[in-house]
């Protein structure tokens, strides 16, 4: 088997990421709690989103790994029912989707914003209940699908309309790298799986293992942890100062502080994981800035650059208008009897 052959068939290791933590945590928090709903990667190309999905799939346990194409139906993402079976031999059967194929793993959207709205509304609402729906001519029938959505999109070819933004669960904004060592430091990691895949993903196997056990604990303790009052509390105020609608980021940074509680090992949620996963919620729905919620500077403000100079005085009215204006001259007007395109009226 050639070098490119098994690069191919093997994944990057998650824990060979270099320079993503706050990506990384957002996938460990979906894949500890589905139900979080998917978090969305935005950045240029090359900055290792599918790269990251696909790792963090590798590193779970017998979890599949499925692409939801661009050219994809309804039908195949959510399946369908055959229901002609029915009429043949009495048996309604499932013909499952990509949801169902991707339970227990992770479903990838590469330009989630290039999809059709339908897709990506009926996609988000799997996600977040972990149950899919499957109707056809007036009959339903339901399965689990449990998985972390993982969506990227390049911010130059177009934007999700608002209200699917506001649908995905978490959301990392991923820049180029300006740092010279830390790019040195992919450089060098990526260079070494392409030329060795295998050793180094052996190098990581103990961490691998490591956090992949950790993530397995963590998902078995969520539901022993719970919110106190205080970290109800907290979330909201940090949703309200953000200007978000609705509650959806309220139950998201829930949710998600509960996971990060459970992959650290604690035995209860505190408002420190609040903050911890509070702009990964907010940063995609925030209408208030935090940086712009006075709309002018105080007397009292010392942000801005300072003079010694005092104030110009107010402009005030002066006959000779505005500055660089001429004062209104009187312009005698004249009658047009014809512009060419109608014939001139009569007098």
């Amino acid at each position: 088997m050639s070098t490119v052959q098994s690069a191919a068939r093997v994944a990057f290791p998650f824990t060979a990421l270099v320079g993503q933590p706050l990506l990384q945590r957002a996938l460990l928090l979906v894949a500890i709690d589905p139900r979080i709903g998917g978090v969305l990667v935005s950045g240029p190309r090359g900055t290792a989103k599918s790269t990251a999905a696909r790792a963090l799939a590798a590193m779970l346990p017998e979890a599949p790994f499925v692409t939801l194409p661009l050219a994809a139906s309804l039908e195949q993402l959510v399946g369908t029912l055959n229901v002609e079976d029915v009429l043949r031999d009495g048996q309604l059967r499932l013909a499952p989707g990509l949801v169902a194929r991707a339970h227990n793993g992770v479903l990838y959207v590469d330009e989630v914003n290039l999809l059709p709205d339908a897709l990506v509304d009926a996609l988000l609402d799997v996600a977040a209940s972990g149950i899919n729906t499957v109707e056809r001519d007036g009959i339903s029938q339901q399965h689990a699908a449990r998985f972390a959505l993982v969506g990227t999109m390049n911010p130059e070819e177009g934007e999700l309309r608002p209200q699917l933004l506001d649908r995905f669960g978490l959301s990392v904004l991923l820049g180029n790298p300006s740092d010279p060592q830390q790019r040195q430091e992919i450089l060098r990691t990526r260079l070494a799986f392409d030329e060795d895949p295998q050793a180094l993903t052996a190098a990581h196997a103990a961490q691998l293992r490591q956090l992949a056990d950790t993530v397995a604990a963590a998902r078995a303790a969520l539901p022993r942890l719970a919110w106190p009052d205080a970290v109800l509390q907290h979330a909201a105020a940090l949703a309200l100062a953000a200007g978000v609608d609705g509650m959806r980021a309220d139950l998201v940074m829930l949710r998600a502080a509960r996971a990060l509680a459970a992959l650290e090992g604690r035995d209860a949620v505190s408002t420190q994981d609040v903050d911890a996963v509070a702009e990964l919620a907010l940063a995609h729905r925030r209408t208030v800035e935090p940086s712009t919620n006075r709309t002018a500077p105080s007397a009292n403000d010392n942000s801005g650059p300072r003079s010694d100079k005092p104030p110009a005085p107010a402009a005030t009215p002066s006959s000779e208008g505005d500055w660089g204006a001429l004062p209104p001259q009187p312009t005698p007007t004249t009658r047009v009897l014809s512009t060419g395109a109608w014939p001139a009226k009569k007098a």
